[in-house]
């Protein structure tokens, strides 16, 4: 039988952290085993359900690169099938009317599943009470609505949270009583904070849209979602999506919940950002320029992401870094940068007076730029960083940046050259 999956999201707010890595480990199944991965829009509480929730949720998939097959399925647009059923369970004496409501009568003994992810779970039927699965307004209520749908969908693994254990027995219980075979059942551990408790906004963003604004890659996100939860074994961090889809197996899902830590976030974007080409982020950075009001033409543009980038961790310090090297009015000396001067501010300004005397006159490349520095320090006795870092900061007015000859060949020639001049003329003082 063909491996069919499903991610079933409430259209009642954004898509959440914990909801992507679900729809991406369905996803990445379903591409392993050469299945299909289906997509439900779980809209049956129409009092909190809306269109533009909807549409952002298809967003955030889309950003992430998980595209579904078949047409999108709408479960409030299925209302008289699940009703079709509740009345065939009430006709069969598998439910009855109570006060209007048709309740699910629920078998006494015990109701267990391998789960894919935990192993054998086991309820005790006498456990549970019977349940309503139609209100006396005839709307289904969650776990009857699931249950036909996963049928009609033919479904046959269900990976979702594990917050959706209590719920199993229960439907279990209904796919017994339409006389269906049971799918796969699998529940993926919840997602917490680093201090432990579950993920929430106190631990900062949770939509995926969040993270796409903060300027992170979709592939970074991917990627850092797939290890919230699941190994593939080894110590494997950064992974394509092809070995990712390659790799993935329910058995290397943990069944313990995992650490959502945007320190690792921040560092796998930069993973990635230092492996992509400047051209494919240049329309994620330009947008930043432009709110930043820099306009620089495309080759200096390009030229500066390409010397920032393998130093940032999302795009918007891309489009920081680049704005302070295309327009001067961005360069602000942080803190660092302020205590280095303070240290000797005489000395700061004399290594400025003899760099900009010395470069005046040289060709303005990577090359001669390094070679002309170099001399300059061997012939003050000083070592080169003694005559690079006032550089970075009268360019940057920060003490990190790419080298200082690659820095300056960025920077320009004209506006290089300004700024030390303004430097050198700038009063430095420990307060600054």
């Amino acid at each position: 039988m063909p491996i069919r999956v499903r991610f079933a999201p409430s259209p009642t707010g954004y898509l959440h952290v914990g909801g992507a890595r679900t729809a991406l480990f369905n996803w990445l199944y379903a591409r392993h085993e050469g299945g299909k991965f289906l997509l439900r829009i779980e809209d049956t509480d129409k009092a909190r359900s809306t269109d533009e929730h909807t549409q952002v949720i298809l967003d955030g998939l889309t950003w992430l690169g998980l595209d579904w097959n078949e047409d999108l399925v709408f479960q409030g647009a299925r209302v008289k099938r699940h009703q079709e059923i509740a009345d065939r369970l009430l006709t069969e004496g598998k439910a009855y009317l109570d006060e209007g409501a048709i309740r699910f009568r629920l078998p006494p003994g015990e109701i267990a599943w391998e789960d894919a992810v935990h192993g054998r779970i086991s309820f005790q039927g006498g456990d549970i009470k019977d349940f309503i699965i139609l209100r006396s307004d005839r709307t289904p209520i969650y776990n009857l609505a699931v249950v036909v749908d996963d049928l009609d969908m033919r479904i046959t693994h269900v990976l979702r949270g594990d917050d959706h254990i209590s719920n199993t027995p229960k439907q279990i219980a209904l796919y017994r009583a339409l006389g269906a075979p049971l799918p796969v059942f699998g529940h993926v551990p919840m997602i917490n904070g680093p201090d432990g408790k579950k993920l929430s906004k106190r631990h900062g963003a949770t939509a995926v849209g969040d993270y796409q604004h903060m300027g992170i890659l979709p592939a970074a996100m991917r990627n850092f979602l797939a290890l919230l939860g699941w190994s593939p074994g080894g110590d494997r961090e950064i992974m394509t999506l092809d070995e990712m889809i390659r790799l993935f197996s329910f058995t290397g899902i943990q069944p313990k919940a995992a650490i959502f830590d945007m320190t690792k976030l921040e560092w796998m974007n930069g993973q990635y950002l230092s492996a992509t080409p400047a051209e494919d982020l240049l329309p994620l950075v330009a947008p930043q320029l432009e709110k930043l009001g820099v306009n620089g033409n495309k080759e200096a543009v390009l030229k500066a992401i390409a010397a920032v980038k393998t130093r940032s961790r999302t795009t918007l310090d891309v489009a920081r870094q680049v704005a302070a090297r295309l327009d001067a009015t961005h360069v602000v000396v942080d803190e660092k940068a302020k205590q280095e001067i303070a240290k000797d501010p005489a000395g700061y300004k004399a290594s400025l007076e003899a760099s900009l005397a010395a470069l005046k006159d040289t060709d303005w490349t990577p090359e001669q730029l390094e070679r002309r520095l170099r001399a300059l320090a061997e012939q003050k006795g000083v070592a080169a960083g003694k005559i690079f870092q006032p550089i970075r900061i009268a360019l940057t007015g920060g003490t990190v940046s790419e080298p200082v000859n690659e820095l300056l060949y960025v920077v320009g020639k004209d506006a290089a050259l300004k700024r030390l001049e303004e430097a050198v003329t700038r009063r430095y003082d420990a307060t600054l």
